[in-house]
């Protein structure tokens, strides 16, 4: 019986029930959630319980705002943002800063074509010596002793191969071996022009890609150019037309092997419709036509899990459109060029997870039904007996640590603005100004450093305020403490062992005291619920924290106040008194 304890400070009748819990997702309903788990007491102290039952009046007194921020794992944005096309980054931005143009290739692949000016390498052996490198001359042909000139321009390294062995056993037919080899390219100058960002002349080999040339002209223009339209002009006859779409999903591109004095045009950006929300990457997403279909631009944008709903924005014909579509019914929609596309994981679980933290016994989270209370939660938990501070409970929440941060920060930003711009009538004022606001913004520096905890304070005097749970609270059930932290501005932070009787004033003086920075007046308990009071006429409790604030430094009435204000605050939010 002394191992563990339902969780009531009435009664300690049940053992551990948290197993029950694990699947209380399959409840529709926290009140056949409830009952399944035959539970008969209340979790609550017994005052608490009545409170919670006594209907709508007693429920007015709940406190159960801010609501939980819903866009965490399936739950979609409240709204989503209107963009311009023209702000997002086209598809595609990042691929010139992959250094193509440090990667020159040398033209001597299996598909290379001979041309005049490159170089081939024949060796005979046997009954016909020879060995000498052959240039391919204007004509095409390399001159090969004993057989004449030979053409092999546009034929490949096999090819040529084959064509000068059968050359020399034509007359040399018997014991005679071959060998060739492609030397070496001739090199080539290909213009890039259109929309790039240094149209230019640039050196490279027959064989490099067409990227190598791209990014010696430092890529793209990200604003006007088109990475669907990219032009091989030869003669002024487009030989090749790349869309770097198909290189950019799927690693294809075409490889037309370039000729001195080609020409590679990229043409104007052609329609293109805005992607956003829940997507790997938000782009600008250009069109062959002026229209798509949704799933192929599914297949472009790459959604993230959980994508159920679209939404479409834009004009047509008949004015402007906003459709929400499903995502299983997007496939079949038409998009058109300047439409807004927004992707969204827009389905509301009925199930919420909570985590436990401090005494208890059983996991650390539960799935919870989406109305839990925090009555539920705690009656279904069994704690260690005579071990747990079961008036102390309390709840960490992310929207309260969003709101405690957006407070500290507009408190912070008041200061410096009502301060450090205010004007000084004397050069003493201006000199005590300037001494002012090197503190105010050092002050200000360290202030916004700090953390807050989030902490929601659910106990008081002896009850717990049966608050309905959100998703990703985290519920902190104390255990008992024999100890008092001192902290703050005395001369020696310390845990001291609790003893009836002490006051205030004596814990500090067994820590060495106040510091020259104290400000007596202002000292603060924290207790383990979170809750922060006022030293005086307060009963100090085992697990308290003394907290000693500083004083002002300034003889300023109204910045002391102002600063004081916000060291209060600072101090609610994140347990520390920080030093002026």
């Amino acid at each position: 019986m002394n191992a563990i304890a339902k969780f009531t400070p009435a009664s300690i009748k049940h053992t551990l029930v948290v197993a029950s819990i694990a699947l209380v997702g399959t409840f529709t309903t926290t009140t056949t959630w409830a009952q399944a788990l035959s539970l008969s007491d209340s979790i609550l102290p017994q005052q608490s319980g009545q409170q919670s039952g006594q209907g709508a009046g007693a429920q007015e007194q709940v406190e159960d705002t801010p609501r939980a921020d819903w866009r965490s794992g399936t739950y979609g944005p409240v709204s989503l943002p209107q963009q311009n096309p023209d702000e997002l980054p086209p598809f595609g931005a990042n691929l010139f800063t992959g250094g193509f143009r440090g990667a020159m290739g040398d033209g001597l692949n299996p598909d290379y074509r001979i041309k005049p000016g490159d170089q081939v390498t024949v060796r005979a052996w046997g009954a016909f010596e020879f060995d000498r490198v052959l240039p391919v001359d204007a004509q095409g042909n390399i001159f090969i002793p004993g057989s004449g000139p030979l053409n092999v321009e546009g034929q490949s390294s096999q090819q040529v191969d084959n064509s000068v062995r059968s050359a020399i056993t034509s007359v040399y037919p018997d014991n005679v071996e071959v060998y060739t080899n492609l030397q070496g390219v001739q090199p080539v100058a290909v213009y890039v022009t259109g929309y790039v960002e240094n149209p230019g002349r640039y050196a490279g080999t027959p064989n490099d890609s067409l990227l190598y040339f791209l990014d010696q002209a430092g890529g793209i223009d990200q604003d006007l150019g088109s990475y669907r339209q990219v032009r091989v002009v030869r003669n002024d006859t487009t030989v090749a037309t790349v869309d770097l779409y198909d290189f950019l999903l799927n690693g294809s591109i075409a490889r037309p092997q370039f000729q001195d004095g080609d020409t590679i045009v990229v043409e104007e950006r052609g329609p293109a419709i805005a992607v956003g929300g829940d997507v790997h990457r938000e782009h600008r997403y250009e069109l062959i036509g002026n229209q798509l279909s949704g799933a192929e631009l599914v297949n472009l944008a790459r959604l993230k899990s959980g994508v159920s709903h679209v939404l479409l924005r834009g004009d047509r014909d008949d004015g402007p459109i906003a459709q929400y579509f499903p995502i299983d019914l997007f496939a079949g929609q038409i998009i058109r060029s300047g439409d807004e596309v927004l992707f969204s994981a827009d389905q509301r679980s009925e199930t919420i997870v909570v985590e436990v933290e401090g005494s208890y016994y059983g996991p650390s989270r539960y799935a919870l039904p989406r109305d839990a209370r925090l009555s539920e939660l705690l009656d279904a938990i069994a704690v260690p007996e005579n071990m747990t501070a079961v008036e102390s409970i309390s709840i960490r929440r992310e929207s309260v640590k969003e709101q405690q941060a957006q407070s500290l920060e507009d408190s912070l930003r008041r200061l410096e603005t009502t301060y450090l711009g205010a004007p000084s009538n004397t050069n003493e004022e201006a000199s005590i100004r300037i001494q002012e606001a090197e503190l105010i913004q050092d002050f200000i520096a360290r202030a916004s450093e700090l953390e807050p905890s989030g902490r929601l304070v659910v106990a008081h005097d002896g009850r717990i305020s049966d608050i309905r749970l959100q998703d990703g609270d985290v519920v902190t059930i104390p255990e008992i403490s024999d100890s008092m932290l001192i902290s703050g501005e005395v001369l020696v932070p310390q845990a001291a062992v609790y003893r009836p009787g002490m006051s205030v004033i004596d814990y500090i003086e067994g820590a060495g005291g106040f510091t020259e920075r104290a400000d007596d007046d202002h000292i603060l308990i924290v207790r383990q619920n979170g809750a922060v009071e006022n030293a005086y006429n307060v009963n100090l409790r085992p697990g308290d924290e003394i907290l000693v604030m500083p004083a002002a430094p300034t003889h300023n009435l109204q910045l002391a106040s102002t600063i004081t204000q916000i060291l209060y605050q600072v101090a609610v939010a994140t347990k520390v008194a920080i030093d002026l």
